[in-house]
This record gives C-alpha cells, structure tokens and sequence, in this order.
C-alpha cells in the first residue's frame, strides 16, 4: 500500500486537511468538485453554503449513477458481440471428423 501524503485542499472557501494516496487525481477531483459547488450556487443564488453543497452532491451523485448505466450498457454490448463473434468464429471453423 503507498504511502498517503497529507494534503491540504480548499473547497468553497473553506480549508480541509486530507490523507490521499495520490495528489493529482485529489487535486482534479477538487478542481471538479469546486466547480459543481460554483456551478450551482450561480444557479442558486443566495442559498447558504449548506444547501449548494448538498445540491451539487446530489449532482454528482447523479452524474455518477448516469455513468454506471452507461457503463452496465456498454458492458451488456460487448458481451453480446462477443457471443456473435465467437458464434460466427465455431461457425467457420471445418469440423473434424473422425
């Protein structure tokens, strides 16, 4: 297991310390959370700090289930090609007799 390295992060205008295991991908998942939470509070204005960080959760999280979906799809796809091509694959083969 690597090392975690202490970060210190700002969302919102508020400061959180954070043990990550990789910096980058921490720093871009802030840059995209900070920007949810901007997005929303433009949409939003004059709601307190509070509700746009659950408004904007609930964006991600549905940004997130949306993924899913998309993926079960993609996976259902390339099973069911696969299957074809294994299919028309045993269909070209010469059969052995004996």
């Amino acid at each position: 297991m690597a090392d975690k390295k202490k970060l210190k992060i700002k969302i919102f205008d508020k400061e959180y310390s954070l043990l990550v295991d990789n910096e980058e991908i921490t720093k871009d998942l802030v840059h995209y959370v900070e920007g949810v939470m901007s997005e929303t509070q433009r949409e939003l204005p004059g709601q307190n700090a509070q509700t746009v960080a659950v408004i904007a959760s609930l964006n991600i999280a549905y940004d997130l289930f949306l993924e899913r979906e998309r993926q079960k799809e993609f996976t259902v796809e390339a099973e069911e090609r696969i299957k074809r091509i294994k299919l028309l694959i045993d269909q070209s083969q010469p059969t052995v007799s004996s």
